[in-house]
């Protein structure tokens, strides 16, 4: 259990990141995809280094471990989050985007939230995170670029969507 410091700094922060990530949605900065897309990549990653800046990494990534644990417990009872089916892949995109997030900052590094904005972006734009790869469309593809049907998705949390570089 967090100390009781921590566990109010970091829903301040989680609330924060979005907050932040909804306002990058409505930007040309991203690509506008909260759901495997770069502004998906970005809520990880900034919610991880604001978190590691305020309350230090082993404790940030513990939450982010947890927070994908949540999300396995949340398709096993067929909830969605942020609106999608959570699956396996989502999973991996986030908690890989969470370790390069982790990495972008130290704790008690004095770096303005606006910095930070830039370093994440930055970051997702030089292909140093992951997304989803999808269609011009927002339809999920496997790696070898063949359509997923929707259908194909429902109530699997193995699939063959794959991860690609945040800049593709």
């Amino acid at each position: 259990m967090f100390h009781p410091f921590k566990a109010v700094k970091s829903l301040e922060i989680s609330k924060e990141a979005n907050k932040v990530s909804d306002s990058i949605k409505k930007t040309n900065l991203l690509d506008g995809d909260a759901a495997g897309g770069q502004v998906d990549a970005f809520r990880h990653a900034y919610w991880m280094a604001r978190l590691h800046q305020e309350i230090g990494k082993s404790a940030a990534r513990s939450l982010g471990k947890a927070h994908e644990k949540e999300n396995y417990l949340t398709y096993k009872e067929r909830k969605l989050e942020d609106g999608v089916a959570p699956d396996e892949i989502s999973s991996k995109m986030d908690l890989y985007n969470n370790d390069q997030g982790l990495k972008l900052i130290s704790k008690g590094i004095e770096v303005s939230k606006k910095g930070l904005i830039y370093r994440v972006v930055n970051a997702i734009l030089k292909g140093k995170m992951k997304i989803i790869q999808k269609d011009k469309k927002g339809n999920f593809l496997t790696c070898d670029g063949v359509l997923i049907l929707k259908e194909s998705l429902i109530g699997k949390w193995e699939n063959n969507k794959c991860l690609v570089s945040s800049n593709l």
